[in-house]
Formats: structure tokens, sequence, C-alpha cells
């Protein structure tokens, strides 16, 4: 097998030949460092790696397979780590420059699940300050490339992760989704992501109330069976995070084995609110979920109209970030991002009744999608109103492009994204197809509370039938 052969196995195959010892964890691992050693210069992927600490892992995870030790779910298997959440011992900066130098004392939930399970940890991914924009850039480790066009950006907030799993630098990684962080990138890099409900997944420690309420873990793969793998490892409560799910004790690898014998998805282009929209990923997507109709599941367009709730999403943010980071706006505002400080600024000009208008809009639009879920099973999408686009990084903030004669902006590149972190439901994103020239096209796949197990399943039957792993960057 060749190493890039090997670089881009899914996690599911590497686990069992890891089992039998047909390749060892350390074979896979140190061939997954080469890969790194000489891709991440040109995508900027990884902003902190620890080989040492993964070559320790790794043999660690092949002695439990010689030994005859009962072996984790993820035992030997390759995993990156999204810099906003804490790695005992390992630099964590949530790209900021206020947190330059800091080393956690523990592990996050998540991580410590993933750890306990037996992964190998390669590193941590890049991310813009705080996850603030759905774009990778920051003033500590700069811009995170996208591997199939590098004069393009990765998407964000999980940008470092995506761009990691598309170029081969690990079949797993750990991302966050306040606003579509897990789902833009994996659109924009071509590979799977999954935001499951919210708090199906705990999180803690957590610094700041930013995106509290919004925040979701999940995992970004090439393989919808490896997305499946990493939520089996990670799901459940704890007494930590109030906001975390009892366990389900769904196998979610299991259930991929079925499909459903009757479904009523319904597909929007606009959520009811949107205004822009690339002619190419219209096209595409809508060709993309008539191929729903061979599983005999009825299609239909959904007749959706969330009001639009970008005024409430960019209030309940700015508050946040406004709360968190007063003072550091204050005493140092050359360390922070252009972008993070007029989001600042916005959250400090709220008042209460703004706020009180911002929870309003929230909870009206969870009950659309209440009523929408009355009629239907599933709801398809688009993931990003345009593909990867090359970003104008200007000392006042981000420069978004036109799609049509409509201009995008911060919170309008997330058009399809955010709302289902406001609403709380799982959504994944899946490669649907690419465009003329050769990006990936995203479609998004959002289910009822509570049920990753359809959005898994339609998922996985939709990689049976439009397989995408076969396309791999030129890098």
């Amino acid at each position: 097998m060749s190493n890039e052969d090997l670089c881009y196995l899914s996690a599911y195959e590497m686990r069992e030949k890891i089992k039998s010892q047909e390749i060892t964890s350390q074979e896979i691992t140190e061939r997954i460092i080469e890969r790194i050693e000489k891709i991440n210069p040109k995508v900027n992927a990884y902003c902190t790696t620890t080989f040492d600490l993964a070559r320790e892992m790794a043999k660690k995870a092949d002695d439990a397979v010689k030994n005859g030790e009962k072996i984790g779910l993820l035992n030997g298997i390759p995993t990156s780590i999204k810099d906003l959440m804490q790695t005992k011992g390992i630099r964590t900066t949530y790209g900021s420059k206020l947190y330059e130098d800091f080393i956690p004392e523990q592990d996050d939930i998540a991580v410590k699940r993933l750890k306990d399970a037996g992964c190998v940890i390669l590193g941590k991914t890049n991310t813009p300050e705080f996850g603030h924009i759905a774009l990778t850039n920051n003033k500590i480790f700069g811009e995170t490339r996208n591997p199939w066009d590098l004069d393009t950006n990765s998407g964000g907030s999980s940008g470092g992760a995506a761009s990691a799993v598309a170029s081969g630098l690990g079949p797993l990684a750990l991302g966050s989704d306040g606003g579509g962080s897990i789902r833009i990138p994996s659109s924009c890099c071509g590979v799977y992501g999954l935001k499951p409900t919210y708090g199906r997944i705990p999180s803690y420690p957590r610094i700041g109330i930013a995106f509290i309420g919004l925040d979701h873990y999940g995992p970004i793969v090439r393989y919808v069976k490896d997305a499946a793998l990493m939520l089996n490892v990670m799901k459940g409560y704890h007494p930590a995070d109030n906001n975390s799910l009892p366990d389900n004790d769904l196998d979610y690898v299991e259930i991929l084995e079925e499909k459903p014998k009757k479904l009523k998805i319904g597909f929007s282009m606009s959520l009811g609110f949107g205004k822009a929209l690339n002619e190419e990923i219209e096209e595409n997507i809508l060709n993309q979920v008539q191929k729903f109709e061979q599983f005999n599941w009825e299609v239909e367009e959904a007749k959706i109209k969330i009001r639009s709730p970008e005024l409430a999403f960019k209030t309940l943010v700015g508050i946040g970030y406004a709360y968190d980071l007063k003072n550091d706006h204050e005493k140092r505002p050359e360390d922070l991002s252009p972008d993070l400080v007029a989001t600042i600024r916005f959250g400090l000009d709220c008042d209460s009744i703004s706020i009180g208008k911002a929870n309003e809009v929230r909870k009206r639009t969870y009950e659309v999608m209440y009523e929408y879920f009355k009629n239907y099973d599933l709801l398809i999408t688009p993931t990003l109103p345009c593909p990867a686009f090359k970003p104008e990084w200007l000392e006042t903030g981000t420069v978004f492009p036109k799609v049509g004669n409509r201009p995008l902006n911060i919170v309008s590149w997330m058009t399809f994204t955010y709302p289902f972190n406001m609403t709380g439901l799982p959504a994944a994103t899946i490669p649907a197809s690419w465009t003329k020239n050769g990006l990936p096209i995203g479609m998004q796949i959002v289910g009822k509370r509570y049920d990753e197990k359809t959005v898994l399943q339609v998922s996985k039957a939709f990689e049976e039938i439009q397989p995408w792993q076969d396309k791999i960057p030129n890098l």
C-alpha cells in the first residue's frame, strides 16, 4: 500500500488492520507524520504538532493489541484536535495572542473520551481567533488554505481540522460548530462533517460565554462510518456540562447497516430568507437531492419560511464576545482580529431590548422547525451559498465575495448553517459534487432534535450512491 493510500484509509479500516496487526498503529502514525511534515507547510492545517506524544500513544495502542488487552473503539487511530479545545500539557491558543502561551492542566471532556478510546493525538488544528468567524486566519499562525485550491481559504472556524482531513493528514478530526464551524469548512474542503444535537457531546472546560447555547462539538472525517465511530466515543452525559444529554445507548456504527424504509424529505434553496445562492451550487444540489427517490423516499420542495434570524444571531454572538473581551478590547486592541473587534463593539452597543428580541427570534426559529418536522423527516439545503473563495484580508476586516449582485457578509456567508445552531438540531454536510473549477460543493442534511440516527443513515445512503473518496487534492 502506498503512503498516500494509507494516509487516506478510513479510520474504520485502520482500526481493523491495527486489531489484526496487519499494519501497526506505529506504521500508520509514522507515515501520516511524514505527510504532515511534507504537506502542512502548504495548507497550514496544524498549528501545533505533538509527534513525540503521537509515537508514544501509537506504541501503547500496539502493545495493547499484542498483550491481548481490552482496546478502545479508536485504538491507534491518528486524530487531530481543534485549537479551541483544551488539551492537557499541550498549548491551546484559541487562535488568539491573548492565549499564545497557554498550557491547560486538563483535557476537554471530548478530548479525554477520545484518548480513553485509544486514539493517537497528532496535534492541534488552526482556527480563527476564538472561532469568531467562518474563515480560518489568525495573528499567531496565519491563514489555513484549502487543499483543492491553495489560493482559497479553508472556511472556518474548524478550518484547520477540515483541511487536515482533506489533505490526508489524519482520518479523524474533532471540530466545533457555533454557527456552521464544522459544516462550512467541511463543505469547502470536500469532507463529511456532523454537528450533533446540542448537548449530545458534552464540553468542559470552556472559557467565556460567547457561543454558549449555540456551540456543538462533532467529527470531521472522510467516511460517514468514521463519524459514527467518533460519535459513539464522545456522546453521553457528563455532570460538568449541565446541557449534556444522557447517553441514548445507540450504536451509531451498527445503525448504518439499516436504511429507513419510509422517509419524507423536503428541500429548500433559501430557508425562506436567503437572498444569495450560486447558480452552479443550486443546480447541483437540486440534481443530487432527487437521487434519494431511488430508495423509494418521498422528496419534494419544502415551503419553509424562516424570518431572517441574522440580526438575532449577530446579537447573541456579539454580546457574548463583548462580555468576554471587553477589558482586552480596551487594553490590548492591537492583539485582536479586526473582525472580532467589530463584533465586540456591536455587542457593547446592544441593550436589553435587543437581547430580548434576539431570544424571541431564536424561539420563533425553533418553532418554525418544530412545525416543519411534523410533516417531514429531514430537510436538505446547500451548505453554503458559494464555493470556497480567496478572502481579502484588509485592516478593516474581511471582504466577502458577491453572489450574483448580492454581496455576502460575515453572517450571510452562513445563511444555511447558523439557524440550526439557534435551534440545536443535528445537521451534517456531505460532499455532493464539485464545481467546474474543481471546488467541492456541500449538501446539508438536517434532522429532527435528537435524531442523529436518520441523519447518519441518509448520509451513508448518499455516500453509497455518490462516493467522493476517490477524489484527492493534488498536493
